[in-house]
């Protein structure tokens, strides 16, 4: 199915102009995922909130690696897990516990990322977690919440705590399991994914060898942060790191927006 036939009556509804723009913003972001090696098999989700229809959401298909997800194929659901398509089954999983739950009672958030990869589970098993030691995880010092394991998010039980754990946090670890990034856009929701990825990176690297670590001082990390606020209007939506993926995505996935 190409994008175009998912314009007006169909199998994904009536699909507005700006809703086709954000399927193509998301699929990039599935698409860019894989390349760079972030993904675990048909597991997580990368979702964001329909411009125009702010009660409802679109996730990829469960049974979809990232790399098969194009703008057409993304699902939509409303909070409750019901579908806004035709022929969808109720959605379940941490499709509906995590992404549906959050969208719902944080309105100021527009896209959720929700990742496995072996560097953020390593940190969020960490029992310090993520340590000021490097340029990236200087952009989350103090803005990371941690909320504790508790099993499979199967559960509707599982939703109240991990809402608590958030708190008024937009990025997680989840301890024993992975990362949770909430953002306004999927541009800067990619980027910031992409920095907390080097940043634990960075830190398992650092303390393989078993050498005693360098943090960054106070005093720094006040002043980078005072850095990032001064750059703020650059980097919205992602900046030119986003414009540039999208070119990558382009090159390597060209059916991304189908």
């Amino acid at each position: 199915m190409s994008i175009q036939s998912i314009v007006g009556e169909s199998k994904s509804g009536k699909v507005s102009t700006p809703e086709l723009e954000i399927r193509k913003q998301l699929a990039a972001a599935y698409r860019l995922m894989a390349h760079f090696g972030i993904t675990d098999t048909t597991h997580n989700h990368l979702t964001a909130r329909v411009t125009g229809e702010p009660d409802a959401f679109l996730i990829k298909p469960a049974d979809f690696l990232f790399d098969e997800v194009t703008a057409s194929s993304l699902e939509k659901y409303d909070f409750d897990g019901n579908p806004r398509q035709d022929d969808l089954p109720k959605l379940r999983g941490g499709g509906l516990i995590i992404h549906a739950g959050l969208f719902a009672v944080l309105e100021d958030v527009n896209v959720i990322f929700h990742t496995h990869t072996p560097s953020i589970i390593g940190v969020a098993t960490q029992k310090h977690g993520l340590l000021p030691i490097s340029q990236h995880s200087a952009r989350f010092h103090g803005k990371v919440a941690y909320h504790n394991f508790g099993g499979y998010e199967f559960e509707m039980a599982m939703r109240a705590p991990l809402i608590e754990s958030l708190g008024d946090k937009r990025v997680a670890l989840l301890r024993n399991h992975g990362s949770l990034i909430c953002g306004d856009s999927v541009g800067d929701t990619y980027v910031a994914h992409h920095n907390l990825e080097f940043a634990c990176q960075n830190q398992v690297a650092a303390m393989s060898g078993g050498s005693e670590l360098v943090m960054i001082a106070p005093e720094v990390l006040a002043h980078m942060a005072e850095q990032d606020q001064a750059n703020d209007g650059r980097r919205k939506n992602g900046g030119k790191d986003w414009d540039s993926l999208l070119r990558l995505a382009d090159r390597i996935a060209p059916d991304y927006s189908d």
